[in-house]
C-alpha cells in the first residue's frame, strides 16, 4: 500500500503543473509534467509487478 501512497501523492502533485502547461502554455511546466508522468509510469509498473508477485505466491 505505500506504493500505491505514493503514486496517489505524486498524481496530486503534479496538477499544478498540468494546469500550467494546459491553461497557461508554459513549456517548462510541460517538461516537469513528462518527467513526472515517467515517474508514474515506473511506479505503476512496479506497483503491477508487486501485485502480481503476491498473486502468483498465493497459488
Amino acid at each position: 500500500m505505500e506504493k500505491y501512497a505514493k503514486l496517489k501523492s505524486l498524481i496530486i502533485a503534479i496538477e499544478e503543473d498540468f494546469s500550467k502547461f494546459y491553461d497557461k502554455d508554459n513549456k517548462a511546466a510541460g517538461t516537469r509534467a513528462r518527467k513526472a508522468m515517467q515517474e508514474v509510469k515506473v511506479l505503476a509498473q512496479d506497483i503491477r509487478k508487486e501485485i502480481q508477485d503476491m498473486k502468483n505466491a498465493d497459488e
